[in-house]
């Protein structure tokens, strides 16, 4: 699809918000700015980022349609050459997906999904990518992230196609007031994406962790031949298990389970822990949901255990 598919072309002007770590955007910023700067006079779009000593930062596209998808592709050309970097001296054999977060009201998420799960399915098999929709609002806010994985034109087209949907749901009067997503800053008690300092301190290991977890999860997030396209709803959940040492189980819960809540509000699965077996050093975990929540579930275990093990992690 191209950008005049969407109706009006240069007419139609867009706001996009993309939710991304600390490190991603200083990628996308570039030294001295020159990065983004680069972005702004290449694409014609707005690039706006928010302020503030936070894990998690906003960066806002606005402009005519045209503008917004060109800079939209510089940015997952910026993500895509992170990842390839970062595998020269990685022994991952895959190479991981470039992953991307927008925030839209969760008032028009109905229509993204579509009557029981038809849009969204539809979206997913026209495009390769695979898409999530976050069951929970962010916090202190009345929008939703939607995570975008797989490459880089697969990402491209499918935030044409839920740009698409949005516009056609933009005609209609909004559904009450939308209350947009702020990111606290670093040692907030938010539980969601780093309340205190761990994802700050985790965040400049993020792509390593990221692929360790794709080379151990059985649901790989890179398509394949049975990825999201060809699944129907029902396929889509599974379950997969892991072992963790019981000295390590607290840094995965946090305290009054701030932590377990934060992964499996970001990944989207379910997460059980087992209970202490008498004479067993290890606790099981089970995580249920889509192969894309599954990875990215125990991703981000991993990345809590593995900042805890490098004397990172803050509880």
């Amino acid at each position: 699809m191209d950008s005049g598919v969407i109706e009006g072309g240069l007419n139609v002007t867009l706001t996009i918000r993309l939710l991304m770590h600390g490190k991603e955007v200083g990628s996308i910023i570039g030294k001295k700015g020159e990065s983004v700067k680069k972005m702004r006079e290449e694409s014609g779009a707005r690039i706006n980022i928010s302020e503030g000593n936070c894990p998690e930062r906003i960066i806002t596209l606005a402009g005519p349609t045209t503008a917004i998808f060109k800079a939209f592709s510089m940015i997952i050309e910026k993500l895509e050459e992170d990842i390839s970097s970062s595998m020269t001296n990685s022994t991952a054999t895959s190479k991981p997906p470039v992953t991307l977060r927008i925030v839209v009201p969760a008032s028009q998420c109905g229509s993204l999904i579509g009557k029981g799960g038809c849009k969204i399915k539809e979206i997913r098999e026209s495009t390769g990518a695979q898409v999530q929709v976050a069951g929970d609002m962010l916090p202190n806010s009345t929008e939703r992230a939607i995570t975008v994985a797989g490459t880089p034109q697969s990402i491209i087209e499918c935030i044409k196609q839920i740009c698409v949907v949005m516009l056609e749901v933009g005609q209609s009067p909004p559904k009450g007031v939308t209350i947009p997503y702020r990111p606290k800053p670093s040692g907030s008690p938010v539980i969601f994406a780093g309340g205190q300092s761990s994802s700050a301190s985790i965040s400049p290991q993020l792509t390593k962790l990221h692929q360790l977890a794709m080379q151990q999860s059985p649901f790989p997030l890179a398509p394949s031949n049975q990825g999201f396209t060809g699944m129907d709803a029902s396929a889509q959940t599974g379950s997969h298990e892991m072992t963790i040492p019981n000295d390590l189980i607290g840094c995965i819960i946090g305290r009054q389970g701030a932590k377990i809540n934060e992964i499996r509000q970001m990944s989207g699965a379910q997460i059980k822990i087992a209970n202490p077996v008498e004479g067993s050093s290890d606790r099981q975990v089970t995580i249920t949901g889509s192969p894309a929540s599954i990875s990215l579930a125990e991703y981000l275990i991993n990345a809590r255990l593995s900042s805890e093990a490098t004397g990172l992690a803050t509880n």
